[in-house]
């Protein structure tokens, strides 16, 4: 069922989802955390289609937040879904005038009692996402590096000023990486004395895993680049020889030293699949926490 209200606020938008789902037979009793989506008109589409199918891992109320232009009276119109096609349901908030300023009062009593919440700006993002006013309703705090128009530049704001519970996607993209690599250096079980790496210009997830590798194994680790816009290749130098890994669209060449080549699957993963990574653990990510800062110590990429 689907509810349009104009010129609106907060008690009407709380009353019109309870009539929704009570209409579409409760499908929200068993929804397990409210996902709030900071974006505009241009990337909502897309925003709000990524948030539904994450809803069917992480059932959800999903709340959509779309900030205007901050001048004149303020308005709230509203867009309640529940049911069709989803186990939760959403809300889609369009604002503007002084009501833009402050957009968690309308947030707020949105928000499903005694539930976490996680906010995620699928563009760019605010450089304190745990002072934005949307931001400290939230456990977690997802950002996108990669979406902005500078994205090193973007992945080191919001680390300076990092605090628990942010999260970057660019470094959720380097999970089967990160896996792959570790898988490694249990069949070497040999020092590793440098690392290469190869990725595109701008990379944050390269920057990222450069950080990592530093961190964890207490090593110098070289970033060029090349003509692959993502991580192509890894190289551990080790004492028994090197830990290789090509990557080439979907396709990966993974070696070690005293064993054959071989190809394993390293697929790009869709931001569906991204958030529910991310959701399945709400406590804060020390391992991401160590990187960011030693990549702020380092600070020369």
């Amino acid at each position: 069922m689907q509810i349009e209200l104009n010129d609106t606020n907060a008690s009407e938008i709380a009353r019109a989802m309870v009539k929704a789902r009570i209409a579409s037979g409760s499908p929200a009793m068993d929804m397990v955390l409210t996902f709030v989506v900071i974006t505009d008109e241009d990337g909502v589409a897309d925003a709000l289609r990524d948030a539904t199918d994450l809803a069917k891992e992480h059932p959800a109320r999903v709340i959509g937040v779309i900030r205007g232009s901050g001048r004149g009276a303020a308005t709230l119109d509203a867009k309640v879904r529940v049911g069709q096609e989803t186990s939760g349901e959403s809300v889609l908030l369009r604002m503007s005038g002084q009501l833009v300023k402050h957009a968690e009062s309308v947030v707020l009593p949105l928000l499903l009692p005694d539930s976490p919440v996680v906010v995620w700006w699928p563009g760019e993002a605010p450089a304190d996402p745990a002072e934005d006013p949307i931001g400290r309703l939230a456990q977690r705090r997802l950002t996108d590096s990669e979406a902005s128009s500078k994205p090193v530049h973007a992945l080191r704001a919001v680390a300076r000023r990092y605090e628990p519970g942010d999260t970057d996607l660019a470094w959720t993209r380097l999970t089967p990486m990160r896996g792959l690599l570790a898988a490694a250096l249990d069949q070497t079980r040999s020092k590793v004395r440098s690392a290469e790496l190869v990725a595109g210009p701008g990379n944050p997830a390269a920057v990222l895993l450069a950080a990592w590798l530093e961190d964890r194994l207490r090593i110098d680790v070289s970033l060029t680049e090349g003509s692959y816009p993502h991580v192509s290749e890894v190289k551990l130098h080790t004492d028994a020889g090197d830990v290789l890994i090509v990557r080439e669209a979907d396709t990966t060449t993974f070696s070690v030293p005293g064993a054959s080549e071989r190809q394993v699957p390293l697929v790009t993963r869709t931001v569906p699949e991204l958030l529910a990574e991310d959701l399945r653990r709400l406590d804060a990510d020390d391992v991401y926490e160590s990187t960011v800062k030693h990549m702020l110590e380092k600070g020369t990429r």
